[in-house]
């Protein structure tokens, strides 16, 4: 691992990297075309005191044994829509419900409940499209490049998956502006001293949220859309006029 190395690709490398990362605040999926040295240089901190600590958490940390980065792109595909999408879908529901209720109770004396109930409504609508798209075209798709080779292309009502890629990535960088918001509007998830156990458990799982999103969108902008742009763009090589 060097300085030079990105964001992304570090955690592509070490999923256990992520944690070390979260922990300075460096974002690994929207930013993963950062150097850890430009990272670095932002947070104020030393580069090679990062390294060393994701270097002691791939020896030391435990692993569930799913290195979802190293999977075939189809596996990935589902392993995503089975542990990120409904993760979200269930995350965002519980998180919407207890917000309201945060709000109803809480707002007259913490006004930026509004604004927070505002920008996560938003962004749960926008994660609930966003990731129906996914699961109907895009990930069918990859699955097709994976199992039919050369015989997939042409066979997509969006031409090149480099179209709903970018489409995608795009998506990823809205959410990321918004999590970034709710950050900022909640003091990083602290619970006011007024908070009640709503309140705490409402921000202990947006933040959890945030985590899971962060590792989503990793895995999706930095394995598995350029792995997808990669074998179809060999297979196109691979016909006769290419």
């Amino acid at each position: 691992m060097k300085e030079s190395d990105t964001l992304g690709s570090i955690v592509a490398e070490n999923a256990l990297a992520a944690r070390v990362l979260q922990r300075y605040g460096m974002d690994f999926c929207c930013g993963g075309g950062k150097t850890l040295e430009e990272a670095c240089r932002e947070k104020g901190v030393w580069a090679a005191e990062v390294i060393r600590e994701i270097q002691a958490s791939k020896r030391t940390a435990a692993n569930d044994g799913t290195d979802a980065a190293r999977m075939k792109l189809d596996d990935l595909t589902r392993y995503i829509e089975k542990v990120h999408h409904r993760y979200t879908e269930d995350s965002t529901q519980l998180i919407s419900r207890n917000l309201q209720r945060l709000e109803t109770v809480h707002g007259e004396r913490h006004p930026e409940l509004t604004e927070i109930k505002a920008i996560f409504t938003e962004m749960t609508g926008h994660l609930a499209v966003h990731m129906k798209k996914e699961e109907l075209m895009l990930f069918p798709y990859i699955r097709k490049l994976v199992n039919m080779g050369k015989d997939a292309l042409g066979k997509s009502v969006f031409g090149s998956v480099a179209s709903p890629v970018a489409a995608m990535m795009n998506d990823h960088d809205h959410e990321g502006e918004r999590l970034q918001a709710l950050a900022r509007l909640t003091d990083n998830y602290r619970v006011p001293a007024d908070g009640c156990n709503t309140y705490k458990a409402t921000y202990a799982a947006m933040q959890e949220l945030e985590a899971d999103l962060h590792m989503h969108i990793h895995l999706e902008n930095n394995v598995l859309f350029p792995g997808a742009v990669e074998m179809e763009n060999g297979y196109k090589e691979q016909l006769p006029n290419a």
